[in-house]
């Protein structure tokens, strides 16, 4: 039987689903999610094997139209740069939408690589449809109109919460990838390090307790990160803008970092499949998102 392996782009602008779609294809979170823009800073790799496939999928942050600090330079650099460098592209965007952003980030692909639309939250596109009848016909409309923006090699309306469209993406990107043997042991789930991904279980929950303007101007270092028989020691700074902005992620009393500190020790205790033992602190540095020395230092640059 041959196997086949290869390295997919799921790209697209912020908020279009895809690090939930990338947990979705790998079974497992790796990658953070929230509703905010920025949410993804990293090419992050999830990896699913099979019996006769194994599928890099690579999240890129949301395409950034923004260009006003050097962190959005560097994420569309990210993108861009993963583009040249995949057997596939699945374009992400939410069904029945498509905007001058997603319109933005189609013009970048070419046609060299395959390119698979995914019409993505198709559970809220049905919620906003008077009946079935409804929902089909401006689905089959909204697809005609897509298909005639760009050569797709497929597309592929799905819900990334559900396991059968999941399954049915994952069966069509399978015939467009090369043959050639697998690249990673058949249990890896991800190319990045435990000290990588406990930034951003930690960065996440930050994200999604803080108000609306303060995750933009928010990053997350690992000071260290160790064993200590089998509990890992982790020690992080969570680094702010401004002096105000250091309150709103403290909250009362210490209350709020409190609250982010263990959402976040538990889900890398799921993760890791082990103890942890979390230590958090906040610091100001101003700046930072312009600071090409800083933001090399968290790999964004």
């Amino acid at each position: 039987m041959t196997f086949h392996c290869g390295s997919i782009a799921l790209i697209g602008r912020p908020n279009v689903g895809k690090s939930t779609l990338l947990n979705a294809l790998v079974g497992q979170k790796i990658s953070i999610t929230s509703r905010k823009a920025q949410t993804t800073r990293h090419r992050l790799a999830g990896i699913t094997t099979t019996e006769a496939a194994q599928f890099i999928f690579l999240d890129t942050p949301g395409f950034q139209t923004n260009f006003i600090s050097t962190l959005n330079k560097s994420l569309n650099r990210t993108v861009t740069n993963t583009l040249g460098d995949v057997d596939v592209i699945c374009l992400v965007i939410e069904a029945g939408q498509f905007s001058k952003d997603d319109a933005q980030v189609l013009a970048m692909l070419g046609a060299d690589i395959p390119v698979i639309l995914v019409a993505n939250k198709l559970d809220v596109f049905a919620s906003n449809s008077d009946s079935l009848h409804d929902r089909d016909f401006r689905l089959l409309e909204f697809l005609k109109e897509m298909a005639t923006r760009f050569e797709f090699a497929e597309i592929v309306p799905m819900t990334a919460k559900h396991p059968d469209d999941v399954a049915r993406l994952m069966g069509t990107i399978e015939s467009y990838l090369p043959e050639r043997p697998a690249l990673y042991p058949a249990d890896t789930l991800t190319d990045r390090s435990e000290r990588f991904l406990a930034a951003e279980i930690l960065r996440e929950k930050v994200f999604r307790h803080t108000g609306a303007e303060l995750p933009y101007a928010s990053s997350v270092v690992i000071e260290q990160f160790s064993m200590d028989g089998k509990m890992r020691r982790i020690a992080a700074t969570i680094l702010v803008d401004r002096d105000s902005h250091k309150p709103m992620v403290i909250g009362e009393k210490g209350e709020k970092l409190k609250r982010i500190s263990t959402e976040a020790r538990l889900d890398m205790e799921k993760l890791f499949a082990g103890k942890v033992f979390l230590e958090t602190w906040v610091k100001v540095k101003r700046g930072w998102a312009d600071d090409q020395v800083a933001l090399r230092e968290q790999g964004l640059e």
